[in-house]
């Protein structure tokens, strides 16, 4: 199934602590908004790529765009102060018709079967995740007390992609601004819509580079698939 997809680039990545856009960090040397924006340039049924970035970083983004032959990016529309006006901002620049993919630009792993197997389900269904069984015991602590230990087995870690019609999420994000609603991801606001959200399950290294940890699994990531690949 063919898709676009919006990649929100704007957020100052404080977490990181690196001083500039976390984007701009690289991994084997190719900064890691490369790494991510690489696996839908070389994904045949992408037909474009919408960038939300800080208006500060246009000029750096667009040279390395330029760089390394980045042809897919077919807007670049301006962030807003929270992820969801930067997605919001992005949808409007599409058509109102096909299917959307919104992708978090500090996910560089996600790979492209994943891609496909998602947008296969939100043409189906409409609206369709990227989600991992969470692995660890959950508690819920109150004043550093535990209060509840929660039942794991229908818990989910959500990701992105994200995929969902785009008159669909157009409909979503419109009551949201309208309403002074700010979601948690794009999905929280479908679902505020009485509409069901279905999941299929993607993979623990699609990780967000957050923290300055986040860099060391990365680079593992990076050596295990660069093997992965020599081996066959």
């Amino acid at each position: 199934m063919a898709y676009r997809v919006i990649i929100p680039a704007a957020g100052q990545g404080k977490r990181m602590g690196a001083g500039k856009n976390k984007l701009l960090l690289t991994l084997n040397d190719v900064p890691v908004l490369i790494h991510t924006l690489k696996v839908f340039e070389e994904d045949g049924k992408c037909e474009g790529i919408v960038l939300s970035i800080n208006p500060q970083d246009e000029k750096e983004f667009r040279f390395l765009i330029q760089k390394h032959e980045i042809k897919k990016v077919t807007a670049i529309v301006p962030g807003g102060a929270e992820r969801q006006h930067s997605v919001y901002n992005g949808l409007k620049a599409l058509s109102d018709n096909g299917i959307v993919l919104v992708h978090d630009a500090a996910r560089p792993f996600i790979d492209i079967e994943t891609i496909h197997r998602l947008t296969d389900m939100a043409e189906e269904t409409g609206a369709a995740i990227v989600a991992v069984p969470v692995k660890d015991t959950i508690k819920k602590v109150q004043c550093n007390t535990v209060t509840e230990t929660v039942e794991r087995s229908s818990l989910w870690a959500v990701q992105t992609p994200q995929a969902f019609r785009i008159s669909l999420l157009l409909e979503a994000h419109r009551k949201a601004e309208a309403e002074g609603f700010i979601g948690t991801d794009d999905a929280s606001l479908v679902e505020r819509l009485g509409y069901k959200v279905t999941v299929t399950k993607g993979s623990y290294d699609n990780i967000k580079l957050t923290t300055p940890e986040d860099l060391f699994f990365a680079e593992a990531i990076l050596r295990k698939k660069q093997y992965m690949e020599r081996k066959g």
